[in-house]
């Protein structure tokens, strides 16, 4: 009886791309959709969450172009403001923000509310304003 060697190596499978293909079609980066002031305008609205994380990526740009279109889309959003109530939170390390921002956040949809928080760390390097 012949035995065949365990040195030999087979074939095995062929590996996929380690690349997607499509970024390549692409130029090697998906592109995102532009929107216009009225499209951004009434996905805010309609509680389009892409739409408003899009719009406030604007507004943190410091490009002219970009503070134009995000100037429109607040004249444009402020006449349904009328309702809305802002505050602001601040403290020292340890003194309770998010606890109280988690309290109060349950507090405000256990009405049947809409609840938005946006949170700024002023020690970050990308956050922080000099």
């Amino acid at each position: 009886m012949k035995y065949k060697s365990a040195l030999h190596v087979q074939k095995g499978v062929d590996h996929p791309p380690s690349i997607n293909p499509d970024i390549l079609k692409n130029g090697g980066r998906k592109r995102r959709k532009k929107y216009s002031v009225v499209e951004y305008v009434d996905g805010i609205l309609s509680g389009n969450r892409t739409i408003l994380s899009q719009a406030i990526t604007l507004a943190e740009s410091s490009l002219p172009e970009h503070q134009e279109i995000v100037q429109s889309i607040i004249e444009k959003c402020l006449p349904y403001s009328e309702k809305s109530i802002r505050i602001g939170i601040t403290g020292v390390a340890g003194v309770g923000k998010s606890t109280f921002i988690e309290t109060f956040g349950l507090h405000v949809t256990g009405e049947g509310r809409k609840l938005a928080v946006l949170a700024i760390d002023p020690s970050s390097e990308k956050t922080r304003r000099l």
